[in-house]
Order: structure tokens, then sequence, then C-alpha cells
């Protein structure tokens, strides 16, 4: 009898855990939901003029509208578009109406495309501040002399094109260069795998239960015997 008693406290206990561990993970669903709609309210708002010191929390996603030219040169970001494939975004300084110089992420060309030529004329361009979070332990440095990069990393990616530390992500570009498509910034690139791992928790909490029931029905046959 005690070790019935034992492998059902073990039992009961194992699956309110693995239960537990679901239903915080339906609570985090539920917060990540919110936090995206949020997002992507905060993404199609109305365009203002850029700050004059954006703070890279409270400001990021902020959709701005600035006038300027670009600058030279520019830099290469390699990335992945699905059902397009390999590439690069193209990321520029640009230099306001207002003397500032900033980056701007253009948005993407193939691998085996050329944008444009660079316009020398003023442009407007309508997008959203972004300080994007891409480099980690595994990310090789940058090919400074090809000027091939492998993450957006605004910090670095400024000082090595001598910019503030401020990066517009193009949604729109007047007069448009039909070369390059922009990348604008939106909610689908935050992981929302919550609901996914509830579904994992209480599936191991079912099968925890099935094994002690399992368990249980072959110690009492043994008890009996």
């Amino acid at each position: 009898m005690r070790r019935l008693a034992f492998l059902l406290i073990f039992g009961l206990g194992g699956a309110a855990v693995l239960i537990g561990l679901g239903t915080w993970q339906m609570q985090r669903l539920g917060w990540k939901q919110d936090m995206l709609a949020d997002i992507d309210a905060r993404i199609a708002a109305q365009p203002v003029a850029l700050p004059d010191k954006p703070d890279p929390v409270a400001d990021r996603f902020l959709p701005v509208r600035a006038e300027g030219v670009f600058g030279a040169p520019g830099l290469r970001v390699l990335v992945s578009v699905k059902r397009v494939g390999a590439g690069y975004r193209l990321i520029f300084p640009f230099e306001t109406s207002s003397g500032r110089r900033i980056l701007l992420d253009r948005g993407f060309i193939p691998n085996d495309a050329q944008p444009g030529p660079v316009p020398e004329a003023p442009v407007s361009v309508t997008g959203n501040l972004h300080w994007p979070d891409e480099s980690d332990g595994f990310t090789p440095a940058p090919d400074l002399e090809a000027g091939i990069w492998f993450a957006r990393d605004v910090p670095e990616m400024a000082a090595a094109l001598e910019t503030e530390p401020v990066l517009i992500v193009a949604r729109d570009v007047v007069p448009a260069d039909h070369t390059v498509t922009p990348l604008p910034v939106d909610g689908a690139g935050i992981p929302n795998d919550h609901l996914q791992y509830a579904i994992t928790w209480f599936s191991l909490a079912a099968i925890w239960l099935a094994m002690t029931a399992f368990f249980l029905r072959r110690g009492r046959a043994k008890t009996k015997s």
C-alpha cells in the first residue's frame, strides 16, 4: 500500500506541476497577444517628425517621416526572404534636411540583383524607428572591406558609417526606387510560441497521468496476487 500511495502522490504531484506550467504559458500567450496588438497599432499610427533624441525603448517602432538625401558609402546586411531567397538589406547614411546624419534601411534586393543608382536628389521617407536585436554569439563579424554584414547592429553600423545610432526602416520612399523592395517593420518577426509550449506541457501532463494510472493498476494487480 505504501508503494501505491507513493505512486499516486508522485503521479498527481508531477501532473500538477506540468499543468501549472501549461497554465502559465497560456497566461503568457494572452500577454504576448496584447503586446503584439499594441505593437501593430503603434507601427500603423500616423508618422511624426523624427525626435531630437530617440530612445531605443520608448521610441521603438515609432512611425516617422523625414526628408533628406542619401549619403555614401552604404552597406549590405545578408538576409533571406520567404519565396524569394537570399539577398541583402541596403543600409545607407541619410542626411536629413535639418542636418542630422542617421541610418536608413532602404529595403531588399535579391542576391543576384543590383540596385539602381543611389538618388542624388532629396527624397521623402516614411518608416519606423527600430533597434533590431539580431546579433548573438554565433553572428559572424562583418566583412568591412566588402561592406557586408550579417545582422543589423545599429550602434556598430552607426560607428562604421559615422551616423547617429538611429535607424529608420523605410516603408515608403518618394520618389521610389523600384529596384529595391522595402521590408517595413511589422509584428510578424516577433516570436509567439507560447501556445505550442502550453500544448507541450498539457500533453506531458496527460502522458504523466496515463503512466501513473498504468503503474497503479499494475501495482494493484501485484498486490492481489
